[in-house]
């Protein structure tokens, strides 16, 4: 008997997923396990697998969007009336009332797992797949097929593609022989670089980039902001962090030295480390925050947890790791969840002062600019100083102004004399 193959919800943000290829034609026989298409959701490109053994039928959707339980294919057996169930099914959705959305659903047909692809092998610096020496991006290649290409060093312009339209996938990658690549001429001139690599034109919007648009839109308009700035003296985080990195197995950050000093200020203002739920504002006992990471699509805010108990060394290697898989995009839900306050950084881009638009279910987000050196006053004569500048973002809902200055007298406290950190 056909049954019809529905878009699953992959996560808690997700309220639809892009078809990106089907690996799969109308007419193919398909066994459990078999990969039928590659979907973008709002998190990462992923293979969808088949639980069902028979023809596939009908698609749906041959590429684009489509809702979570949207019908995406058709399994059953040759010579099925799949029509007579797709329209059967489609009626019944049109007939279905509103109100009835929040009625027990009845038992659906399984749903096809989806799956990410294999984790890339460890390197020492993750590359982002834009950021190649050959013009890629106007080749037609899967998100997935780029991503193993990069992985093993593959140029993309020498891979003959399968897929519809000639677009590459991911098997053509997989089969590609290196060997058999002809010589590159070297007549042939690099292209111009670009300042951001951009695709000029319309450029259909990513489910990533469009969860990004609606929750910060959502934060923005929803939450009442205000915005608190102070200027911190970094010149003993500083020597504290020369003095650490003088270890030769031992390497910090300065985000690693902010995040554990959050962490610890945390701990000490706990109005700080909360979310507003309309009816009741809870307070963590976890300090859990997670850490704005820049990807090609967007941005992504993998998760530190328990902050507090962790030692600037393990903060620097779950970083680390936690913003490979972003890059990658194998970061897992569990991974990209459970934040309870939130760091944007970008001191490394020279940016002096900033405003970060809140991170919910946060209830703050800190902005932290860059190491500036400057004129300052110190013990009545004029020296030069290293001074940052941090904003804190606060829904105003759950807090006020004083709470947010008095978390912000901490922290500068804890980076100004890092030993207090310890005490």
């Amino acid at each position: 008997m056909a049954e019809i193959i529905r878009m699953p919800r992959l996560s808690d943000t997700m309220e639809e997923g892009n078809i990106v290829s089907w690996l799969v034609k109308e007419g193919d026989n398909v066994s459990p396990g078999d990969i039928l298409a590659e979907v973008e959701t709002d998190k990462a490109t992923m293979e969808l697998e088949s639980f069902n053994e028979g023809v596939l039928l009908y698609i749906g959707v041959k590429e684009g969007p489509v809702p979570v339980d949207g019908i995406i294919a058709i399994i059953g057996a040759k010579g099925d009336d799949y029509k007579k169930l797709l329209a059967e099914a489609e009626s019944a959705v049109s007939a279905t009332p509103a109100k009835e959305e929040a009625a027990p659903a009845k038992e659906a047909a399984p749903t096809p797992a989806v799956k990410s692809p294999p984790a890339a092998k460890a390197t020492s610096a993750p590359v982002a797949v834009v950021e190649t020496n050959h013009n890629t991006d106007r080749i037609l290649a899967s998100p997935l097929a780029r991503s193993l290409a990069e992985e093993k060093g593959y140029n993309l312009e020498q891979i003959s593609g399968t897929g519809d339209g000639g677009r590459i996938i991911k098997r053509d990658v997989e089969t590609y022989t290196p060997s058999a690549a002809p010589a590159a001429s070297s007549s042939k001139q690099a292209p111009r670089a670009l300042a951001a690599d951009i695709q000029y034109g319309d450029v259909p919007v990513s489910q990533m980039r469009k969860v990004i648009a609606r929750r910060l839109s959502e934060s923005k308009f929803g939450a009442p902001h205000f915005y608190l700035t102070i200027e911190i003296n970094m010149d003993n985080a500083m020597a504290a962090r020369k003095q650490v990195n003088a270890h030769p197995d031992i390497k910090v950050s300065f985000n690693d030295i902010i995040m554990k000093a959050c962490a610890v200020a945390l701990r000490k203002h706990p109005a700080i480390n909360s979310s507003w739920h309309g009816d009741k504002i809870t307070y963590h006992e976890e300090i859990n925050i997670g850490v704005a990471v820049a990807i090609p699509d967007g941005l992504m805010v993998p998760v530190v947890r328990d902050t507090d108990l962790k030692s600037l060394t393990q903060i620097n290697a779950e970083v680390k790791d936690l913003a490979g898989k972003a890059r990658n995009k194998k970061l897992s839900t569990e991974e990209m969840t459970g934040n309870t306050f939130t760091i944007s950084n970008l001191g490394n881009f020279g940016i002096e002062e900033f405003t970060a638009i809140i991170n919910p279910p946060d209830a703050c987000i800190l902005a932290v600019g860059s190491i500036m050196q400057k004129p300052i006053v110190k013990d009545g004569e004029i020296v030069v100083g290293n001074m940052m500048k941090v904003t804190l973002s606060c829904d105003h809902r759950v807090v006020d102004g004083v709470t947010g200055a008095n978390f912000l007298a901490t922290l500068k406290g804890m980076l100004e004399s890092p030993l207090m950190m310890l005490a």
